[in-house]
């Protein structure tokens, strides 16, 4: 599949030019005539057939690692991270490390354990906005039950090193537990290699889905350790007078869930295996290579990690070094119909593999 025929799935390149995947995905034409196809059949229920939960838990193992029975349906990362996080048997004195400024999604269902004297400790950036995993070692101790941290840093766009914090969390005896918001879909991620016990993820990002879609990802090995806070038929043997929970990820699942936009977003999890998640990632970075040597060319401030390439996404943090100068530019873009966040006192620019060199080269030029 060339630039074209993908860009051609992408109706919004038409009409602007769309540097905001981070925010969300532009809907493909491919999900939303799977999201069409399965209304239709709404209208006339005669023939439809009941909703196969199995088959996306399929194309997300065959794009994340694992088995499809290790991963849940969920509706939101914040979800699938608020059920682990109550459903742990934490102890009074235990405590959770975090690095600080993390999503919201990502700490307040840790925070909210605090209640119970659960302490949260803060590993502090770097000055660059990246992370060392020495940092986080240096913070652990024998209380210590939980890592969790961003696959990518929303603010930043900095991709931390899952497979050596994975590892350290392990030699410690914690659970390594990971925010795949910002990163699944853009980055490639193997919850086995890079030794992840959970993973929490939403569809709506760079795994071309739409808002109500999300999944949780609870390895074999710790599954037993995680009880579920929410059980509904989905999540046991549907025996009336007994509570038998499935042996594996199905029982964080409730109840119903919207059907119509899991089917949609089959088909983007489809196209992203079509085109392969290394091709998606080469083109991240040789469209933020072009767009780093752009803005520093304009004496932009990078706010984004650019030392290490490996440490980079498409998701690049600048600003004007003014707040006023950013706003100003970020207004004029978006007159200019160039889509980008205004993130705090940054503009975060984000394109996609359907972004061009021309595209990027038209943002630039407003600067």
């Amino acid at each position: 599949m060339n630039i074209e025929q993908i860009r051609s799935l992408f109706p919004v390149t038409n009409k602007a030019v769309y540097l905001n995947s981070a925010s969300q995905s532009p809907l493909n034409i491919l999900v939303n005539n799977k999201l069409q196809a399965y209304l239709k059949k709404e209208v006339n229920l005669i023939d439809k057939k009941g909703f196969n939960r199995d088959k996306i838990r399929t194309l997300l193992s065959k794009l994340l690692g694992g088995s499809p029975e290790e991963y849940a349906l969920t509706t939101s990362t914040g979800v699938g991270l608020g059920i682990v996080a109550q459903g742990l048997a934490f102890k009074k004195g235990d405590n959770i490390i975090l690095p600080e400024l993390e999503h919201w999604n990502n700490t307040f269902p840790w925070l909210n354990l605090e209640k119970k004297g659960v302490e949260i400790r803060f590993v502090q950036i770097n000055e660059d906005k990246s992370i060392d995993p020495e940092s986080i070692e240096k913070l652990i101790d024998h209380r210590t039950r939980v890592v969790a941290i961003a696959a990518v840093r929303f603010n930043s766009g900095f991709r931390p090193n899952l497979s050596a914090i994975g590892k350290i969390a392990h030699e410690k005896g914690a659970l390594f537990i990971v925010d795949a918001a910002q990163g699944a879909g853009m980055v490639p991620i193997d919850v086995e290699k890079d030794q992840i016990d959970v993973m929490s993820g939403c569809g709506f990002k760079w795994l071309l889905g739409m808002h109500g879609t999300g999944f949780l990802y609870v390895s074999k090995r710790v599954v037993k350790m995680i009880n579920p806070i929410l059980p509904g038929m989905f999540s046991a043997e549907t025996v009336h007078d007994k509570l038998s929970y499935y042996d594996d990820s199905r029982k964080f699942e409730t109840g119903t869930i919207a059907y119509s936009l899991f089917s949609a977003w089959s088909a983007g999890l489809q196209l992203i295996l079509d085109i392969g998640i290394e091709n998606i990632y080469k083109k991240a970075l040789e469209n933020t290579d072009f767009m780093i040597d752009g803005l520093q060319e304009k004496g932009c401030q990078i706010r984004t990690p650019i030392k290490k390439r490996e440490e980079r996404t498409a998701i690049v943090h600048f600003n004007m070094g003014s707040f006023k100068t950013t706003k100003a530019l970020y207004e004029n873009l978006k007159e200019n119909k160039i889509l980008v966040t205004l993130q705090g006192e940054n503009i975060r620019v984000s394109p996609n593999f359907f972004t061009t060199k021309s595209e990027i080269r038209l943002f630039l030029n407003l600067i």
